[in-house]
């Protein structure tokens, strides 16, 4: 192959797949440039351009830093103002927008050497990297992109905006995998297992509605736009599907914030928190299965059964394998901080921690699962099971040091986001397309919400009633996830198209949706002020409690054993098995595993099983010990969840206790807990053993 514009034939391999662009015609001028120079010059144009590039890099990530700073000083003058109508996620916004205006309009274009670029025609193309052969020496140039000629004269600004336009993959490798583990580490378990029926249901089968009726609806916005010629390239069904996928993730962190901040209904934010948190897990992976529908054929694009349940395989696959190892991986981790003395050495210890958990991301990528799903359990199981053989000094900063990068990454996220509406280089602005998603995704979120509710409602006794309905359905934002997977690919026409509006959209969601969370909450009559440790009214998919003075609320005189059977089940197991194989909580493995097991149960038990006597520090046990019709029993001692203990003894009478020997009419579940703990050491010595009884106590 051969470039025509040259004085003299210079060779050109190209093993690449995309495209050779104009952007070569400055490759070539280049080298006829550096042709003519002799050997020192060329060294030093060279030193020259490598230092003028590390000092541009500089300036890009100063910028950047330079926008988290402003950021968090707002965020401290709007706390201190008790402002609430923005969030910080939408100040970031604001202020990445405002930086992306200077960088697009405010820098002057320079000229690309005040004259017309040279022409080359290849008999080949497309190339992605050129070797150039000059006199012997052999240069390598890699393609930047394309350049639009109403630019041409403006290389070196656009050079600049993209060095500002960041590889999506640090998206996905170094900023979503502290914001996903963090949402998992610091989950909180009580409300989260309380609605866990209710937050997989929307999750899981509310997001498949909403990609799908998204997508469909989209894919009639496709054909009017081919109808009024507003569609200038190919446009699949596939493509709809793939926006319905990637727009269904949401991240109401706004409003959650303010929920946080306004102690708003404890159960209201566990069902949008648990929502956001699995249906962005179901939404890249359904993402990765829509990619991978390819009928068979040569119209890849029709419908095909195989494909379908192929994709549908993929589905469950990668799902459950990303869940599989993320599990592993924190199973993992809890062993090694249980049989090694590593809380000895805290910083060697939250270390390991810290690796062992970003691992887990990039290990299931790896092997061709879903690092978000990964990533998201492994936290789970990493604040059950690790969390208890951490030092004191690694837990607190374990905690800290993930809160920390959550807040980071998230905010840089979203200044991001500004600055690449005017940074970003091939942007697709089509108003049909916009004003029909905005459409679909309000038509998809009612569709989630509202019947989905109706059914759940079915089997709750605590209804997920309308006020909650309507938040659910006002707090579907848009945030970083969608984003990250709208940013992922940009090749084709339609992908553009598609970040273009999910850009769009987050702006929208976050500003006017965030913003209004508090006066919602007002108008819908959410109570707030709402103390989670007391906050013990029946609800969920399957508990309810007891009043103080031990009997059933009114109304609530039904049993457990239809409901919560497999979370007696769960918590059985997980109590008298994992816990004291992958910690030194729980009761020693002598006492629950069967005789003949007896030397791996000494194996596997830690001498701290024996005699530690502190409680447990996180708030597992929430799940099933703050229920009133169920006990947990060691030796001839009986203690209900409502703080009540009786001996089932020949001496024993029924009797209740709460802190400090009195009785309370309200038990906290901390003073439970310490209760629980106190007799479990007492009686430690008779054997220990978890028992859920089918019938209530008395």
């Amino acid at each position: 192959m051969e470039a025509v514009a040259a004085p003299n034939p210079w060779t050109l391999h190209a093993p690449g797949h995309s495209s050779l662009f104009p952007i070569l015609m400055f490759i070539l001028s280049q080298c006829c440039r550096i042709r003519a120079d002799d050997g020192g010059m060329e060294e030093l144009a060279t030193e020259k351009e490598a230092e003028e590039s590390h000092r541009q890099d500089s300036v890009n990530l100063l910028t950047f830093i330079l926008l988290l700073t402003l950021t968090i000083l707002t965020i401290w003058l709007f706390k201190h103002r008790r402002v609430r109508f923005l969030h910080e996620t939408g100040l970031a916004m604001i202020y990445g927008l405002l930086v992306g205006v200077i960088l697009r309009y405010g820098i002057p274009s320079t000229s690309y050497h005040n004259k017309t670029p040279p022409s080359c025609t290849l008999k080949e193309g497309p190339v992605s990297t050129v070797l150039l052969n000059v006199s012997g020496k052999f240069f390598e140039y890699t393609l930047k992109g394309e350049i639009n000629l109403r630019e041409i004269h403006s290389v070196e600004q656009n050079d600049m905006l993209r060095k500002v336009t960041f590889d999506p993959e640090v998206f996905f490798n170094i900023l979503l995998p502290p914001i996903i583990f963090h949402a998992g580490y610091s989950l909180k378990k009580r409300h989260f297992f309380r609605n866990l029926g209710s937050i997989i249901t929307y999750a899981f089968l509310g997001t498949a509605i909403s990609c799908f009726v998204i997508g469909n609806l989209m894919y009639g916005v496709v054909k009017l736009m081919h109808v009024l010629g507003q569609l200038t390239d190919k446009f699949y069904y596939t493509d709809c599907l793939f926006f319905g996928a990637i727009i269904s993730a949401t991240d109401p962190v706004t409003v959650l914030a303010i929920f946080n901040e306004l102690h708003a209904d404890g159960d209201l934010y566990a069902l949008l928190f648990g929502e956001s948190v699995m249906n962005d897990a179901v939404s890249i992976v359904l993402s990765s299965s829509i990619v991978a529908y390819q009928p068979a054929g040569a119209n890849t694009h029709t419908f095909d059964a195989s494909a379908f349940f192929k994709s549908v395989g993929v589905f469950l696959g990668i799902f459950s394998g990303s869940f599989a190892m993320g599990a592993v991986t924190g199973v993992v981790t809890a062993l090694v901080t249980k049989f090694t003395k590593l809380h000895c050495f805290p910083l060697l210890e939250t270390a390991l921690f810290f690796l062992m958990s970003w691992s887990t991301f990039l290990l299931a990528e790896a092997c061709g699962f879903t690092g978000v799903v990964a990533v998201l359990f492994c936290g789970i199981t990493q604040a059950h099971y690790t969390y208890n053989n951490l030092s004191e000094e690694s837990t607190k900063r374990t905690k800290q040091l993930f809160e920390v990068l959550h807040f980071l990454a998230e905010n840089f996220i979203f200044s991001y986001m500004g600055l690449a509406l005017f940074t970003f280089q091939n942007h697709v602005f089509s108003p049909i397309f916009i004003v029909g998603a905005f459409i679909a995704i309000f038509i998809g979120r009612a569709l989630n919400i509202y019947p989905l509710s109706f059914l759940i409602n079915l089997g709750r006794r605590h209804k997920v009633r309308g006020n909650f309905q309507h938040m659910m359905m006002f707090a579907g934002l848009r945030g970083a996830m969608a984003f990250a997977l709208a940013i992922r690919d940009t090749a084709t026409y339609a992908r553009q198209m598609m970040f273009t509006t999910t850009l769009l959209i987050v702006f929208f969601t976050v500003w006017v949706f965030g913003g209004g969370t508090t006066p919602m909450l007002s108008w819908l009559h959410i109570r707030v002020g709402v103390d989670p440790d007391q906050d013990l009214q029946p609800c969920g998919d399957s508990f309810q409690v007891l009043q103080g003075d031990g009997t059933q609320a009114e109304g609530q005189s039904k049993t457990k054993q239809e409901s919560a059977w497999l979370f007696r089940l769960w918590y059985t197991f997980d109590h008298n098995y994992l816990k004291p194989i992958l910690t030194h909580s729980g009761p020693p493995l002598t006492t629950t595993l069967p005789a003949c097991c007896g030397p791996l149960a000494r194996c596997l038990t830690s001498p701290q099983a024996y005699e530690n006597h502190e409680p447990l520090r996180d708030s597992d046990s929430d799940l099933i010990l703050n229920e009133g019709d169920l006990a947990l029993t060691y030796g001839d001692t009986a203690i209900t969840a409502n703080g009540a203990s009786s001996s089932s003894g020949p001496e024993g009478s029924a009797g209740s206790w709460g802190v400090n020997g009195k009785r309370s009419d309200s038990t906290s579940e901390d003073a439970l807990e310490r209760e629980l703990d106190t007799r479990e050491h007492e009686l430690l010595s008779r054997g220990t053993r978890l028992v859920f009884p089918i019938e209530d106590h008395a």
